[in-house]
């Protein structure tokens, strides 16, 4: 076997010469890749061998979630939210309606605004009890909506009442907003000093992300802004920062020590990361996604409103978008800001200057899976003389490699090295041998002595 040849199968790749004169000579790949790329979605997913290329269209990525903050913005500045009477404060009745007696909702809000002169600003069924949440009301139109309701239904149970004052509603909403931003600062300092601080942009940034697109996908539904939602919102970015440390940490086992080698750039190691916790990231979102969905009908379809319907929904919503922008938003930037570090730089200029010498075609994660025509892998001298200092540069038409010393390389001179003696610096070692000077008493007289140990002994 040639050089070229040993060289070419210990990369995976068939040198047989093709007469065909097409662009690109594609080789079988080696088992795994191939399984990866010929099997199904599911067991791509599954195998995590790097079937995907997601990095490769991370451009889309900034596109989508670029127009879903736009979009979530225009919903929050035109629509608003509506806010609960926990923040905007007011006056909340509630009754229970007799067995067998039918209200309608809408009933309710006349009674009560001919009864206190303000409409209400909503009527809710909340379980088996009615809930009217208005304005903050006075002591006599209290009274005066309680004796309407009374007349108008006579509910066994009485009719009772809450209120909450605005300078309460504000306060927690000033404290709300101040424990997410303290939230956000502590996550970017840790993953600073866990990671760097490209990498703890890229996590922010995802968060802030989840954070504008679930607010607007929450003022777009209508349903009330509630202490539980505050509650949802903090939970989901646990969970979406949680998915994104899972990928960092894969991304960081298989870029340590990636500079020293010219396998893979930058973005293919981290391209084959994301596909390495693809399944886990989706298993993780499914099996949290299943119980939010089951509360979630349950507050809407059964309760009809409260606690468990404005916690169920922020936390679906965000669980969603948290999965998508942990893959698709959080390590694209990562990788993208890592990519103008000059020594990221420099090694992925000396990966595809490496790949083009030797007309290397790799897929997404820098696995060889074919060559150009006409271009022959290095042989055993031509590596030496890279591995020496020698200049080599490729052919101006079929980019075969041919190495050029600048200087001749000079042997390493082994004979000042005696048997048993430790190698100097850039020195290879010598078995010592019987006979020679200063040898072992194992070696003959003849001078061909076996080597040292128990054998020669």
């Amino acid at each position: 076997m040639t050089d070229d040849q040993s060289g070419a199968k210990g990369a995976g790749i068939d040198s047989t010469r093709h007469d065909d004169p097409g662009p690109l000579a594609v080789h079988k790949p080696s088992p795994d890749k191939l399984y990866g790329r010929d099997a199904g979605f599911i067991s791509k997913l599954t195998t995590g061998t790097g079937a995907f290329n997601i990095l490769g269209h991370r451009k889309t990525y900034y596109i989508v979630s670029t127009s879903l903050v736009v979009a979530s913005l225009l919903l929050i500045l035109f629509r608003g939210f509506q806010f609960g009477i926990d923040f905007a404060g007011g006056t909340t009745l509630l009754f229970q309606p007799n067995p067998g007696q039918s209200i309608s909702t809408t009933e309710v809000a006349q009674v009560v605004t001919s009864a206190t002169g303000i409409e209400p600003d909503s009527v809710q069924t909340v379980g088996n009890q009615i809930q009217v949440s208005s304005a903050t009301l006075s002591v006599e139109q209290v009274v005066s909506a309680k004796g309407a309701i009374n007349t108008a239904y006579a509910p066994s149970g009485g009719v009772s009442n809450s209120a909450v004052s605005e300078t309460w509603g504000s306060e927690i909403s000033q404290r709300a907003l101040i424990a997410v931003i303290v939230f956000l600062i502590a996550v970017a300092i840790f993953l600073w000093i866990r990671y760097e601080k490209r990498v703890a942009f890229g996590a922010v940034l995802s968060v802030v992300h989840d954070l504008i697109v679930t607010a607007g996908v929450y003022s777009l539904s209508g349903f009330e802004v509630t202490p539980a939602t505050v509650i949802g919102l903090l939970t989901i970015l646990g969970f979406s920062l949680y998915d994104t440390v899972v990928v960092y940490d894969k991304v960081q086992e298989n870029t340590k020590g990636l500079t020293s080698l010219t396998r893979r750039t930058y973005p293919e190691a981290a391209n084959l990361a994301i596909n390495q916790t693809l399944m886990r990231s989706i298993n993780t979102s499914l099996i949290a996604l299943l119980p939010v969905a089951g509360l979630l009908v349950a507050g809407v379809v059964i309760l009809g409103s409260g606690t468990l319907k404005d916690l169920s929904l922020v936390m679906l919503i965000g669980m969603l978008i948290g999965a998508y922008s942990s893959v698709f938003l959080a390590v694209p930037v990562a990788v993208d800001l890592k990519l103008r570090d000059p020594l990221i730089k420099s090694h992925t200029a000396r990966v595809l200057a490496k790949r083009r010498s030797e007309g290397l075609v790799v897929d997404a994660d820098g696995d060889p899976i074919g060559r150009v025509p006409g271009v022959s892998p290095p042989s055993k001298k031509q590596r030496a003389g890279r591995a020496g200092g020698a200049a080599s540069s490729p052919a101006a038409s079929s980019g075969v490699v041919t190495a050029t010393p600048s200087a001749p390389v000079q042997p390493l001179a082994t004979s000042t090295l005696t048997p048993g003696a430790a190698p100097k610096p850039g020195a290879k070692p010598v078995r010592p041998r019987g006979g020679s000077s200063g040898g072992s008493s194992g070696g003959s007289s003849g001078g061909k002595g076996r080597p040292t140990g128990k054998r020669g002994r």
